[in-house]
């Protein structure tokens, strides 16, 4: 500077860095030397603010030609745009953290929670270095931090940076970084959206373009370059803005020095020796400093001019952004600008995924499990297709979304679990490596599982439950008998006995008076069989006429009419509702009881979830520890399965208790076709089933938006009825074998009654058998004075007509000790008669009457007193008793109209005085 002011100079234009811009400043005012300082920044790392010192002194020579620093007023209205909470800031070496000092101290009273990071030039190692050194833990909220950043660097730096983060799987698709820089270019733009996934906003200086092709290179008289006025032009892109505004104060300078030109103002050059102590400073430069502020031109930067403060003012920003994506190399577009006249003009709302995921493929990992996921076709040479519960949840998100997926099924067919060091197995592990996008499954949301993936909200509630093997059901012959107690029976039995001696002592103190003609009597025998056909309701023919009598018969006609009324309601319960409950019913009841073993599948969710329950000495409920003791026996190896399936046919085949997931083994139960299982378990939900995606998924958030409102408009609960239908074929919770459909009663339930009606004819039987050859025993015997004499009827018949034909003829004479008679078959007399009522016998069922038939006179003659001696009239003194039997004589003279056989006591009535032997006409018929 001091060279060419020595030389002669107008004006000292410089493109230079921070720290050079003080010193000419200072040799600047000192001279008189008007200054266009233009702010140059290294290797096109973004500028930071000189903090040159302006005074309203006169002695201020130096203008400043770009725009002042206002990168913390952008990314402050951006941020706060996108509502951005946490984030990170990276930049370069280059770069001057201390330019956006206004900008921290600004977030930080707002709460904002931002980390800064410096990007070594070696990227390669710095990123391989955090894997080294990170845990995964560490690592994956790191990945966490990195879903929003901000970039300050230089483009060649930020494409770099953007490369190796993408392929070490630093950042997933739901990322959003700012990228802020004056020098982007439309080819650093494309380049930098051609190199990053997830959503990326540019934020970089722009300059107007006159809509006039014709017009783009002429600025009043002046005629630029077409290389540097066409913007599609590889030269122009190229150019550094530094270069742009030297253009443009070259052409303000010449149109202030034109202008001095024609105003005849023209001043000698200063040739100035700065060096001297005693040099002076430039007489003109007062004035043409004020020409130059006074003048302005339009160039390649727009307008240029500078304000009382020496500086420019114009100054405008474009931001550019995409949508969230996974494809590379996507379309980017404006979204608005910004300059400190009018602020932010444009909208910068975080747009969701919404409904324009079409054409986006998923890579989907899943676990077999049933009913959420099984394989519905596997044809050879064709990929699987999978249906189930979860299965119909991602159709119903890809129907509504747009997306295509791929599925395939972890290689080790686990959910996943941490290994000793540090990285995870299974379903979890494929997204943690990124080799999946989604997992789905029976998936339960886990603390663990949520550090290192990302969940959706529960699309259905998660408990645990227990499968066990239903009791076989036991045959019982007599079900019938069920619905009273043995004691109950008992009691039953005595009372019929009671009850029966209690009508035959009532009867026999106070004995009933009967009708005539009424062949029954009130022997213990018939008391009993009369309270017995009451009791089941089949009737009696014992009539009682006392009083005490009938009050006993009412009260046991009201019991017997309760006793079976009781029976027939608990019979019909008992015969169509088994009854058969077992031990076990809850968790609880699983947990105090050692005769049956379980498990669960080995180190999976329900087993962690017993672990650290049983393991934590605060927990109140001891039933996780008394489970954690069984489940954990032989470390873990002699109740556990490796997965679901085998744990399941070791409950159908052995004695064995099952503990998962209550929905997965619900559906077992349903679909078995024995229907041999029954659950139970908790019936509050602790967890729930959700969907896994990569830590810092663009999709998390949608698919939670439309997982509810599947549930808020009912579709959700369609899709369980489908899996979980309420009126399945087997019941779940009776722990015997039966459907909940009722049917008819099948043999099984009456056996009993069966039984009982069989050994009621094999006995009636036997006693036939035994009284038959009884009577024939009987009959070979002689008959002694105490055996009955039973009397031919038709021999007395022939015996009758007999005397009647000869009444002096001798008769054989009858045993006295019994005479078989019936009642006389008054209709066949071919005679008149006269029947007259002699007397009523007391304490006996017998009424005498007497009749004159005209043909058999002689009867009455012929039956002497030794004949008749069993009968005793009139004045025979002595009291016999007769036992009487009634039998049809098969066309014999006499009929019986009563087929039973009754003992009936005889007695005389001596005060009639009857004298059968005067009276020749006389009979009698008993």
């Amino acid at each position: 500077a001091c060279d060419l002011m020595n030389q002669g100079i107008l004006a000292l234009v410089s493109s230079i860095g921070c720290t050079s811009a003080g010193s000419l400043q200072s040799l600047a005012d000192a001279m008189h030397i008007p200054h266009l300082f233009i702010q140059r920044s290294t290797a096109g790392t973004p500028r930071s603010g000189c903090g040159l010192t302006r005074s309203n002194r006169n002695d201020d020579y130096t203008l400043s030609v770009r725009p002042p620093v206002y990168l913390n007023d952008v990314i402050l209205r951006v941020v706060t745009e996108y509502a951005w909470q946490k984030f990170i800031i990276f930049y370069d070496n280059d770069y001057d953290i201390r330019g956006i000092q206004e900008f921290l101290d600004k977030v930080s009273q707002q709460g904002m929670d931002v980390a800064l990071q410096k990007v070594e030039n070696n990227i390669n190692k710095m990123i391989t270095g955090l894997f080294a050194t990170m845990r995964i833990e560490e690592l994956n909220r790191y990945r966490d931090t990195l879903r929003r950043a901000i970039l300050i660097m230089n483009p060649s730096t930020a494409k770099s940076f953007l490369t190796e983060v993408v392929e070490t799987n630093l950042v997933a698709f739901d990322c959003h970084w700012i990228i802020i820089n004056e020098e982007i270019n439309d080819v650093d733009v494309q380049e930098l959206v051609r190199r990053s996934i997830g959503r990326l906003t540019i934020i970089r200086q722009t300059f107007p373009v006159p809509q006039n092709i014709s017009q783009r290179c002429f600025r009043g008289n002046h005629r630029i370059s077409s290389s540097l006025c066409d913007p599609k032009d590889p030269f122009s892109q190229s150019m550094e803005i530094s270069n742009l505004y030297i253009y443009d104060t070259v052409l303000l300078l010449a149109n202030a020095f034109h202008k001095k030109l024609e105003d005849r103002k023209w001043h000698s050059m200063a040739s100035l020796t700065c060096i001297r102590k005693n040099s002076k400073p430039w007489q003109g430069g007062r004035s043409m400093l004020e020409t130059i502020k006074k003048g302005g031109v339009n160039g390649l930067t727009g307008e240029l001019e500078f304000a009382e403060n020496g500086g420019n003012p114009n100054v405008h920003f474009e931001i550019l952004g995409t949508n969230y994506g996974e494809d590379l190399g996507r379309g980017i577009r404006k979204l608005g600008c910004w300059n400190p006249v009018t602020g932010l003009n444009g909208s910068l709302t975080d747009r969701k995924l919404e409904n324009n995921m079409r054409g986006v493929v998923l890579r989907v990992v899943t676990v077999l499990e049933e009913p959420f996921v099984m394989v519905s076709e596997n044809v050879l040479g064709k990929p699987k297709k999978y249906q189930g519960f979860s299965i119909d949840v991602l159709e119903a998100l890809a129907t509504y979304l747009g997306f295509k997926y791929e599925i395939y099924v972890a290689p080790d067919h686990k959910y996943g679990s941490p290994q000793d060091d540090g990285s995870w197995n299974g379903l979890i592990g494929e997204l943690v490596f990124k080799r999946a996008d989604i997992g789905i499954s029976a998936l339960t949301i886990t603390p663990d599982r949520e550090n290192v993936v990302d969940f959706t909200t529960r699309y259905m509630d998660y408990s645990v439950g227990v499968l066990l093997r239903k009791a076989e059901k036991t045959v019982d012959m007599f079900a019938c008998l069920a619905p009273f107690d043995l004691s109950l029976w008992a009691c039953i039995a005595g009372t019929v006995l009671l009850v029966g001696l209690l009508v035959y002592l009532l009867n026999w103190l106070n004995p009933p008076r009967l009708q005539m003609g009424s062949m029954t009597s009130t022997t213990l025998y018939n008391s009993m069989w009369f309270v017995y056909g009451s009791f089941v309701q089949q009737g009696g023919e014992v009539p009682y006429t006392t009083l005490a009598t009938r009050l006993m018969m009412g009260a046991w006609w009201l019991f017997a009419l309760i006793v079976i009324s009781s029976y027939t309601a608990n019979l019909a319960a008992f015969l169509t509702i088994t009854r058969i409950e077992n031990s076990i019913q809850s968790l609880q009841d699983l947990s105090r009881q050692t005769d049956i073993p379980y498990g669960t599948v080995l180190d999976s969710a329900v087993y962690e979830h017993v672990r650290v329950k049983g393991l934590n000495p605060f927990e109140r409920d001891s039933m996780y520890s008394q489970m954690w003791r069984m489940i954990n026996r032989s470390n873990g190896s002699e109740n556990n399965v490796l997965e679901s399936t085998a744990g399941i046919q070791k409950v159908k085949y052995g004695n064995y208790a099952f503990v998962w997931d209550a929905a997965v083994l619900e559906y077992v139960a349903i679909n078995d076709a024995e229907c041999s299982f029954y659950t139970v378990g908790n019936t509050v939900a602790d967890r729930g089933y959700g969907i896994a995606l990569q830590h810092g998924s663009p999709y998390r958030d949608v698919f939670s938006q439309r997982i509810l409102e599947l549930q808020q408009n009912g579709d959700m609960d369609i899709l369980k009825h489908k899996w979980w239908p309420k009126n399945g074929q087997c019941d779940l919770y009776s722990s015997v074998d039966t459907k909940q459909k009722g049917g008819a009663l099948d043999i099984k339930s009456f056996a009993g009654v069966f039984c009982i009606l069989a050994a009621g004819i094999v006995l009636s039987c036997f006693i036939a058998m035994l009284e038959t050859w009884w009577n024939k025993r009987k009959g070979s015997r002689v008959p002694s004075k105490e055996d009955d004499k039973e009397i031919d009827l038709e021999h007395l018949h022939r015996r009758v007509n007999s005397l009647c034909t000869d009444d002096d003829s001798p008769h054989k004479q009858f045993s006295t000790s019994s005479i078989d008679l019936t009642p006389l078959d008054i209709d066949t007399l071919p005679t008149r008669q006269a029947l007259e009522q002699i007397s009523d016998f007391r304490n006996t069922h017998i009424t005498t009457t007497t009749f004159i038939p005209e043909q058999i006179q002689t009867l009455s003659r012929t039956l002497s007193a030794k004949a008749a001696s069993g009968f005793s009239f009139g004045s025979v003194p002595e009291h016999r008793t007769g036992p009487f039997r009634h039998r049809a004589p098969n066309g014999g003279f006499f009929r019986s109209p009563i087929k039973t056989m009754s003992s009936i006591p005889y007695q005389p009535t001596p005060t009639l005085g009857l004298n059968i032997g005067s009276d020749p006409d006389r009979g009698t018929s008993i």
